[in-house]
């Protein structure tokens, strides 16, 4: 006899690892007058903390994936449910929040932003919204989600029981989880690139005054007579000259930050197995809110999904199943166009579609903890026009000046339909499939897609979410600041007067709703040797097919590449070009091969060499000419390099400049005699003196893991400046910074996927930060340390192989 599997811990040795549930145990009698758990699902982890998440229904997956995200990622998880309440500033006080990605205020601001949303109910309204809201399998996997965190928190004994020292014992723990609140913290990842990246400019914005007349805040900038408001259409290219172009797409959170990742996908013609193959890799943080958590999502018969998920996610984000594999990579598109309308100065009122109008005013009161542990309640305020929220940004142009005010809308502040198209891709067949089924529902927020499938077949494709404005309406619709900011940073600025008419966003016929642009009029591209995407635009997946004539919003054609980008394009294509094929093996390589691009081009004609000698390196200079120019663990010379590349010049590095006509090998020659490119070695010296580092330290004894609770594990790798495919870096706050180089970003859920005959699928994976964030996990570094030797999990997908590699099994019930 078995007893009803109710309570967490219960092993079941020995049970299949993928039969409905019915069939893992006889189902006890109830007890009298008990009812029948809402929710039930297994849970069999493998090596290394991987859950296998079984279930008959979306409801139980959900529940079942949520449990076993708490169990490894709580206090991260609580943080985001918290966030999605508004109440950041409750528990944690005023002070600063950093998603470590692109969204950087005060938990005062998010919280402010996060009410207003809350008392407009627009999460709410979105979610009964049968064109723009989520499928009913969607809304009972986010029901069982937020239930098996409840669960998992119970079972425990609330926020005592708690063992990760971050969040243990914290009182929001004791707090039950809503759907809604999940919802809220989707909905706010979904405006990351958009909204979040105004939450400050939003929360602050007011009329301007005498003290604060709402001038740009950039320096040296030589503005007419006038200021802003008299600039004029032929003052444009001048001033465009004056500006950092690379410092406001910064700010615009666009393409300057380490926020990225690659994929490459090998098609049948080039591979081995005569297959498709995928490598992906998207480089986030290795700690907070957009950390991933591998799991494995089975309904039998029906679904059989595994991969990876940012937490508070119950789908796969990035994944494969037995027929398709996939991975994103951050796309340039904008999510948003600023409107420009003229104002009453001094007052709130602005010029319309439908003439002068009060801007909407939302007023929220926020509970902020203080120093003595007592709640004082904050009032904030924020404006809205009839497009979206107003903004006050002076520093990227667009400030709430005397004589107009700029507001965003955002096209995924109109979605809610991310889990849904996530969903539909773990669905998928073929590549074709994988497409076709995201683009019904159109709810990936800004991400490109690279995908290889069994039958040999690859694509890359920007089919995010991304206003539907013409490159025939920026000729009529641009006003003069918004021509200043597209040419700078190609951000359209747009006539907020006519912004119901003729500047508003067009439909496509086969848009999933409203207002962005359809799968049709977006760039992709089919093949069967290889594409590949390393976070530039569209233009060109593979050299031999750039994409043009898209709209100019979804981002720049005939433009530069960056030199991770060249780095990643090489590992396939000089194995093309020597017409040499490539094996699962060959391709799984390529994330540790650890060739820096930038040395590559550098070292040409001596240049690099040059550049040492005449900053009067001395003996650095012996170590980086002896340098095999890579950032393998032992490698020797890498921090040398490192610590020059990051100080480059924005202008002035290259002898030949970019050529479209030759993009994978421009721009080139280090120019040696440049004054700027020899300080930057200088600079660059100075400081690994500073900082103690000998000047012939192994890269691996000063690059090491930083992130909560690592071990001082040494790491291949490096920056995205100085060329490498393989990003880690430093970047948020971390531990082990005794070393020169604690990484806490970059290389995160790295997935090798190679498809073979008879349904197989070869799974190489590793999470380099390993699945738990608790210290005092064993799983908390043991990825880590795998990563570190350039070693992969086989990630365990059959009955077979999870039987194998089978740690425990336990059936969780609840709800």
């Amino acid at each position: 006899m078995v007893p009803t599997l109710s309570a967490v811990g219960i092993q079941a040795s020995g049970q299949p690892a993928v039969p409905t549930l019915a069939a893992v145990a006889p189902a006890a009698k109830p007890a009298a007058k008990r009812a029948a758990p809402r929710y039930t699902a297994r849970i069999t982890r493998t090596k290394h903390g991987i859950p296998h998440v079984v279930a008959d229904s979306w409801g139980d997956l959900g529940f079942g994936s949520g449990y076993a995200s708490a169990e490894t990622s709580i206090c991260t998880l609580a943080d985001t449910l918290i966030t999605g309440l508004g109440q950041r500033s409750l528990h944690y006080g005023e002070g600063s929040y950093d998603d470590q990605v692109q969204l950087k205020a005060t938990n005062l601001e998010i919280d402010t932003l996060v009410g207003d949303l809350r008392q407009r109910k627009v999460v709410e309204k979105l979610l009964a919204d049968p064109v723009r809201g989520p499928s009913k399998r969607a809304k009972k996997l986010a029901d069982g989600y937020t239930a098996g965190v409840n669960k998992w928190l119970a079972d425990q004994g609330g926020a005592r029981g708690v063992t990760d020292p971050e969040c243990s014992g914290m009182a929001f723990l004791n707090q039950k989880a809503k759907p809604i609140d999940l919802w809220y913290g989707v909905y706010l990842a979904n405006l990351l690139a958009s909204t979040g990246v105004f939450v400050h400019e939003i929360v602050t914005a007011s009329p301007a005054s005498l003290t604060d007349p709402g001038l740009p805040e950039l320096p040296g900038l030589k503005l007419p007579v006038g200021g802003l408001d008299a600039l004029k259409a032929k003052d444009v290219e001048a001033l465009a000259e004056q500006v950092d172009a690379k410092a406001l797409r910064a700010a615009l959170r666009r393409d300057e930050t380490p926020f990225g990742s690659n994929a490459t996908a090998v098609g049948g013609d080039l591979s081995t197995t005569g297959r498709g193959m995928l490598l992906g890799n998207p480089h986030f943080p290795w700690r907070g809110r957009y950390r991933f958590s591998q799991q494995h999502l089975t309904i039998p018969g029906k679904y059989d999904v595994a991969g990876a998920s940012l937490i508070g996610s119950p789908v796969v984000n990035i994944g494969w199943n037995k027929s398709v594999a996939w991975s994103h990579t951050v796309s340039t598109s904008y999510r948003f166009t600023p409107y420009e309308y003229p104002t009453v100065a001094g007052t709130t009122t602005y010029i319309g579609s439908r003439g002068p109008a009060q801007l909407m005013k939302g007023v929220v009161d926020v509970k902020v903890r203080q120093a003595d542990g007592s709640v004082k309640v904050v009032r904030e305020d924020v404006y809205r026009t009839a497009e979206g929220y107003v903004i006050d940004a002076p520093d990227k142009f667009m400030p709430w000046g005397p004589l107009t005010l700029w507001a965003i809308r955002d096209a995924n502040a109109e979605q809610l339909r991310t889990f849904d198209s996530f969903l539909a891709m773990g669905e998928a067949t073929n590549v074709r499939d994988l497409l076709a089924k995201s683009d019904k529902w159109g709810g990936i927020p800004w991400v490109n897609t690279i995908a290889a499938d069994r039958q040999g077949n690859v694509v890359y494709a920007d089919h995010s979410v991304t206003p539907n404005v013409t490159n025939k309406q920026l000729n009529t619709c641009m006003t003069v600041i918004g021509q200043l900011l597209f040419k700078v940073a190609g951000l359209p600025g747009l006539n907020g007067v006519l912004a119901g008419s003729q500047c508003a966003w067009k439909t496509d016929a086969d848009a999933a709703r409203p207002g962005i642009i359809g799968p049709a009029n977006q760039p992709e591209a089919f093949r069967r040797d290889w594409v590949a995407n390393a976070n530039d635009s569209y233009w060109l997946p593979n050299p031999q097919q750039p994409l043009e004539g898209f709209p100019k919003i979804m981002g720049c054609e005939k433009c530069e590449r960056s030199l991770r980008t060249r780095m990643v394009y090489a590992y396939p294509g000089e194995l093309q070009r020597a017409g040499r094929k490539i094996s699962p093996a060959r391709l799984a390589s390529f994330e540790h091969q650890n060739r820096v691009m930038g040395a590559e081009v550098m070292r040409a004609d001596g240049a690099l060499d040059k550049v040492c000698k005449a900053a009067a390196g001395g003996a650095a200079c012996d170590v980086l000419a002896a340098w095999n120019g890579r950032s393998d663990v032992g490698s020797v010379g890498t921090h040398i390099f490192e610590a020059f590349v990051r100080r480059l010049p924005a202008k002035g590095v290259w002898k030949v400049p970019f050529s479209a006509a030759d993009p994978m090998n421009t721009p080139r020659g280090l120019d040696a005699g440049n004054a700027k490119v020899v300080a930057a070695m200088k600079d660059g010296l100075a400081e690994l003196a500073e900082a103690g580092v000998p000047i012939d330290a192994r890269w691996g004894a000063v690059h090491v893991a930083g992130d909560r609770g690592a071990p001082p594990i040494a790491l291949g790798g490096g920056s995205h400046e100085a060329g490498n495919a393989n990003v880690v870096e430093p970047y948020a706050p971390a531990q082990n910074t005794d070393r020169w180089a604690p990484v806490t970003y970059g290389s995160s859920h790295i997935q090798a996927i190679a498809f073979r005959g008879k349904q197989k699928v070869i799974a190489r994976t590793i999470l380099t930060y390993s699945q738990s964030e608790n210290p005092r996990s064993r799983w908390s570094s043991d990825q880590t340390a795998l990563f570190g030797k350039e070693k992969w999990v086989r990630f365990p997908f059959t009955s077979a192989q999870i039987r194998k590699q089978r740690l425990s099994t336990r059936i969780v019930s609840g709800g």
